[in-house]
């Protein structure tokens, strides 16, 4: 359970952002100001706050040792500061000076990512204090970034809902529309999914499955019991999906409904994840952007998975879609909808 040590209320205005160094606390702050606590015991050091930027301070970062500290504003410009003492090293000014609205050290702290509102992104030299590459994204500001764990590229995030993947060189190697609303932030994992678990979550990999690979499968699925049946009727990766409730109580044997009902259950859940990746767009939900099993019509024009929808509309009584007053909560079934889902199933099980 978490529970609060300490709450600090020294900004006159929203924080935007906050880091953690190995012994800091930074904040920043529509007020302009960044400010420094220590770790130790959460009073702010005798330099803070720090104020150089002329507006709203949007980000802040450490750099990975903790030695700079970096801040980026609507004043155009990114700042590094020394956190032992508070002094500004650096301004660099955003190429256009647009508002920097999000910024990143590089692991190794040799670049200093700056994302703007314009859509321009740029790496800072942290050594020479000179712009080393810049870039641009079309159709939307700059809201979030991140680093791969060997910096080989990075990630950043758009308010047009856009995810682009640069490598080092600023060279655009994939950009997709990810989210409808905008992307407000993004990170990496420093433990990379394995080849193996990304690939049992492909349609073709559980139709190559080996009936060892189903073995592990029941047993990850809590169905165990089951193993031996499965082994004794050979059922691999490709018989696997073909079951049904009539070959589970025919062919299998599997007298107790429940039992059946289970087994059946896993099987199509197994089904609905390992769906290529080529979902027509208007199938998955705008809230979860996965396939909808009971679509419903919202007073908003728009359909959503009822479960989600509901979940939504119980905390506010805005549109998903819009940010609009909804005039109504009722949610309508969309039978039309769930039928063309069923049947565009049906083609991918074929």
């Amino acid at each position: 359970m978490a529970t609060l040590i300490h709450t600090l209320a020294d900004h006159s205005d929203d924080v935007n952002y906050c880091a953690f160094s190995s012994s800091c606390l930074a904040t920043c702050s529509l007020d302009k100001t960044i400010r420094v606590y220590s770790l130790s015991n959460f009073a702010e050091l005798p330099y803070s706050p720090l104020e150089g930027h002329t507006y709203a301070v949007h980000c802040c970062c450490f750099s990975p040792s903790g030695r700079v500290l970096a801040s980026c504003s609507t004043d155009g410009t990114a700042a590094l500061w020394d956190p032992r003492d508070g002094r500004r090293l650096a301004v660099l000014p955003q190429p256009g000076a647009s508002p920097v609205r999000v910024c990143r050290f590089s692991p190794e702290a040799a670049y200093l990512l700056a994302g703007a509102a314009d859509g321009s992104v740029v790496l800072w030299n942290v050594q020479s204090l000179k712009l080393y590459r810049s870039g641009k994204v079309k159709g939307g500001s700059l809201m979030a970034c991140a680093f791969s764990p060997n910096g080989n590229f990075f990630v950043t995030g758009s308010s047009s809902g856009d995810l682009t993947i640069w490598d080092d060189k600023m060279r655009c190697l994939y950009n997709e529309k990810a989210h409808d609303l905008g992307v407000t932030c993004c990170d990496i994992s420093s433990h990379p999914v394995s080849g193996d678990a990304v690939e049992k979550e492909s349609k073709m990999a559980v139709e190559n499955w080996s009936e060892d690979d189903v073995s592990d499968w029941l047993c990850t699925q809590d169905l165990a019991d089951f193993v031996g049946l499965f082994k004794i009727n050979n059922i691999d990766g490709k018989e696997l999906l073909n079951l049904t409730k009539e070959s589970l109580a025919n062919e299998l044997k599997i007298e107790s409904l429940g039992l059946r009902s289970k087994v059946l259950q896993k099987i199509e859940e197994l089904r609905m994840t390992t769906i290529p990746a080529a979902v027509p767009d208007e199938f998955l939900c705008p809230i979860t952007r996965e396939l909808m099993k009971d679509p419903v019509i919202a007073t908003d024009g728009y359909s959503y998975e009822r479960e989600a929808m509901e979940n939504w509309i119980s905390n506010r009584r805005s549109s998903p879609m819009t940010n609009l007053p909804l005039h109504s909560l009722m949610l309508t079934p969309n039978r039309t909808l769930k039928m063309a889902i069923s049947r565009w199933l049906e083609t991918q099980q074929k």
